[in-house]
């Protein structure tokens, strides 16, 4: 592998034959040839056919084989056929949920996948990571992932995390000088960036050298493709009920084996029996269900803006009873755009600037300098304030391109949180002025002069109080307001001690306003217990100006400043946070401590964030949700769900599909649960009483293909219901299996017993086959028909009845087929059924609604009773 670390700029540049324009088309192609993709080998996926292989491995399946031999060894062919049927079309469902689960997450992998900044062709476009080649110039800055290994040829206080490569936790300070030394660790290499590092500070632009496998993380590690997926709570929490319900009926069949065996009943069928039973009670599907349904759910989020990155955001967001929400780009529009300037002492309108005095050509000038945005017919690159500042120069003719060109950048220090400010060194007619921007409390503890209409003089007090006045009736209208000064300086580069003695030249007030659908949002939000914070660094007067108007915050609660949280103990933040509806100049430790004292409180926390600073707290929470569009690769990589569109009202949406996936899984869980606990008191019922078998062993597995996966997973993908939102947040620690829930599904399935049973003795009149045959009927069409009880806790209505057609296709397919096993000959001895009459059929039929009639009522009742206490 070569080295680059140990040569100049100009020999890494001309020997991969790149200049300061970048790579042109052809040569994208051309280096994409010679030196692969930008991605790492990964793992060999399961063949189809190997995951088809890999469904046998279970141990109830190898139960179920040992039965088919022994059926087979005893001649008893036809149930060895139905067996070999159910495990295999078992197999395939399986199969199915599983390559159907892998093409969701990665389409989610393929949406939610990094970008990196690309000069070609003389311009700087954006490039999804993956695009990146040999060659490239990359344009780095705070708060940006890496994508590449590549050699340095410009910083501006550029640092580096690289703990993902060196376990080093303190950020690296990179540059351009030239090592004149070889076999350096990755740690030494201070003039070259890594994959899969980030940007802490500063800015930079490096020519790519290595992609794919060949950088250092790819030798070292494809720890993303080994990793296996980790199971949600959900899944843990269903995995161990599942067990320990596995358990509890295999005990049961083990007692029916041995009560039957102790009568004298051939070994053989109480066997195949028992298994069947065990079989067909566990509800083995589970595991693969919740699944399918997350997947599903997920995919249904990322067309509605919101990406999931980790499956337990799912069902973490219909825990969430607070969101902690950033107000730019977030609740506002993120499209900034000046709205008043003040210069000469005094306030103009945006286009009342008068560019041929001195002072307005100078701010405006400043402005663009000062300033990182680029703007084209097709896009915009750079953070909305800068682009509301080019902007600002668009509007009098000026290109921030050519005004950048004429009075080039020589230094710079990068804008930081903790600073609030931004600096850059130009040489401006004649002189080398270091312009600086910032808050205006920033600006004024470092500035000694001011310049006005009387020129350049000492700012007295009088002019400092004059500023705060005017940045406070600015800030009370919800404008934003940037300072601007500069200064004289002798010197090439430009350190953090030189932000000092400055001339204050104006004030640029710009307008962010609140999105349309914000106050919507947070009124829904309000009507399903959730409690919406803002948390922000902008002024405190800013912010409060629109809590206020989009209803987040009212005469009840109140807004402080970060400075405020500073002095405070954890106990002491533990009391305000329900009292503060806004943070305003809050600090990244800020953040963290509030979304704490919320947790500590009891309340599961979604925090957004875009920023660099804002990763701690993602991770903090609950649910982090990065902004997709403003966000940085850090902020994104830190939380668990991602917004395409930076909307506020997309987290109120996928809080509602968390809270419907959450319920359409716990509802299949009820329909599958109820349904095997009818089927086991049935069985429990006849043995205890000595009558004969209610179901042969074909007829459990039947009903264990037919009547479980297909409706359960119809069940689990119920749209959103209106009315999920006017409940209150479930409780994260909540167990699956709550009393009320188990007893709702003991009820149900001592009721789809009892007429399953009714239907046994009312057969039993003609003769034992017609029996069987009545309960196996019963059971099975009643419970395909239960699973319209189970789509949702309230009562059906003409209007939710054929809002999901999966339900109605489930159910349609297996009348079809347990219609054909009843009627048509060949199946007959297949399924061991008899020839029932047509008063036998209408049995089955009316006994098979009761469970839906009276579920259904005892619905109403509860849903009027409800309705009458509000």
């Amino acid at each position: 592998m070569k080295e680059y670390y140990n040569k100049s700029v100009d020999e890494v540049l001309q020997e991969l034959k790149v200049g300061e324009n970048g790579l042109a088309d052809l040569q994208v192609d051309n280096m994409r040839m010679q030196f692969g993709e930008n991605k790492l080998k990964e793992v060999k996926k399961p063949s189809p056919i190997m995951v088809f292989v890999s469904q046998f491995n279970d141990f109830l399946i190898w139960i179920l084989l040992v039965a088919a031999a022994m059926s087979a060894f005893l001649g008893k062919y036809e149930s060895t056929l139905v067996i070999a049927v159910v495990v295999i079309i078992n197999a395939s469902l399986g199969t199915v949920q599983h390559l159907k689960a892998e093409e969701s997450l990665q389409a989610l992998k393929a949406l939610s996948s990094p970008k990196s900044k690309v000069i070609r062709n003389g311009a700087t476009v954006v490039v999804a990571s993956e695009d990146v080649v040999v060659g490239d110039l990359i344009i780095v800055e705070t708060g940006d992932f890496v994508s590449a290994d590549g050699r340095i040829i410009k910083s501006f206080s550029l640092k580096v995390d690289e703990s993902a490569l060196t376990g080093e936790s303190v950020s690296v300070e990179k540059d351009t000088v030239t090592i004149n030394a070889s076999k350096l660790s990755p740690g030494d290499q201070c003039n070259m960036i890594f994959s899969g590092t980030h940007i802490t500070y500063g800015r930079g632009v490096a020519v790519v050298t290595c992609v794919g496998g060949n950088t250092e993380i790819g030798k070292i590690a494809t720890l993303l493709e080994r990793a296996k997926d980790k199971e949600t709570p959900l899944q843990k929490n269903l995995d161990d009920f599942g067990k320990k319900l596995a358990a509890i009926i295999i005990v049961i069949a083990a007692l029916i084996f041995a009560l039957n065996l102790y009568r004298g009943k051939p070994i053989i069928d109480v066997f195949m029996f028992s298994v069947s039973l065990a079989v067909a009670a566990i509800p083995e599907a589970l595991s693969s269900i919740v699944t399918i349904v997350l997947a599903i759910g997920t995919r249904r989020m990322a067309k509605e803006n919101a990406i999931i990155r980790k499956l337990y955001a799912v069902e973490g967001l219909g825990s969430v009873s607070i969101i902690c929400s950033d107000k730019t780009g977030t609740l506002t529009q993120n499209k900034m755009s000046v709205k008043q300037i003040y210069t000469r002492s005094q306030l103009f309108k945006e286009d009342n600037l008068d560019i041929k005095q001195e002072h307005d050509f100078r701010l405006l000038m400043m402005s663009m300098l000062c300033n990182d945005a680029i703007t084209t017919e097709s896009q915009e690159l750079g953070d909305p304030t800068e682009i509301a500042l080019v902007n600002l120069g668009e509007l009098y003719g000026w290109d921030e391109l050519r005004v950048r060109e004429n009075y080039r950048r020589i230094s710079e220090l990068p804008f930081d949180s903790n600073r609030k400010l931004m600096s850059t060194l130009h040489d401006i007619h004649e002189k080398r002025l270091m312009v600086t921007k910032g808050a205006l409390d920033a600006i004024l503890q470092r500035a000694q002069f001011i310049d006005d209409e009387r020129g350049i003089r000492a700012i007295t007090p009088e002019d400092r109080a004059n500023l705060e006045r005017i940045n406070t009736e600015l800030g009370q209208k919800g404008l934003r307001i940037l300072a601007f000064s500069y200064k004289e300086f002798n010197g090439e580069q430009l350190g953090l001690d030189d932000e000092n003695k400055l001339v204050f030249i104006g004030l640029i007030a710009m307008m962010d306003p609140p999105r349309a659908e914000s106050a919507e949002a947070v009124a829904n939000c309000y009507r399903a217990g959730i409690r919406t914070v803002m948390i922000t660094g902008d002024h405190i007067i800013t912010a409060s100006a629109i809590a206020k108007e989009i209803g987040i915050m009212d005469n009840t609660t109140e807004a402080i400043e970060g400075y405020k949280i500073e002095s405070m103990t954890d106990k002491e933040l533990l009391d305000i946070v329900p009292k503060v509806s806004v943070y305003a100049r809050v600090s990244p430790e800020h953040k963290i401590r509030i979304v704490r004292a919320w947790q500590e409180l009891g309340h599961a926390v979604a925090m957004t964030g875009d920023g660099v600073n804002d990763a701690p707290a993602l991770k903090q929470a609950d649910i982090g949700i990065a902004m997709g569009i403003t966000g940085t690769e850090v902020s994104k990589d830190a939380a668990s769900m991602i917004l395409t569109d930076d909307n506020f009202a997309t987290i109120v949406k996928a809080i509602s599909n968390g809270r419907s996936i959450y319920g359409n899984i716990m509802n299949s869980v009820k329909f599958l649960l109820s349904g095997n606990t009818a089927g086991i008191l049935a069985v429990l019922y006849a043995s205890i009483v000595n009558l004969p078998a209610p179901f042969a062993p074909v007829h459990l597995l039947f009903i264990n293909l037919l009547t479980d996966s297909f409706p359960a997973i119809a069940i689990g993908i119920e749209s959103p219901k209106a009315s999920l939102m006017n409940e209150k947040p479930r409780d994260i620690k909540e167990s699956i299996l709550t009393r009320p829930f188990a007893i709702e599904v003991l009820l149900q399935g001592l009721l789809i017993a009892t007429v399953t049973m009714m239907a046994f003795h009312i057969g039993m009149q003609a003769s034992e086959a017609v029996a069987v045959t009545m309960a196996f009927a019963v059971l099975c069409l009643s419970r395909l028909i239960h699973g319209f009880n189970c789509r949702s806790k309230g009562p059906l209505t003409a209007e939710t009845l054929f809002s999901n057609r999966y339900i109605w296709i489930a159910f349609i397919t297996g009348f079809l087929l347990l219609t054909i096993v009843l009627t048509w000959d060949p199946f007959k001895g297949i399924f061991e059924v008899a020839k029932l009459t047509g008063q036998q059929y209408l049995v089955v039929l009316i006994f098979s609604f009761i469970p839906l009639v009276c579920i259904q009522l005892v619905k109403r009742i509860r849903s009027a009773y409800n309705k009458a206490l509000v």
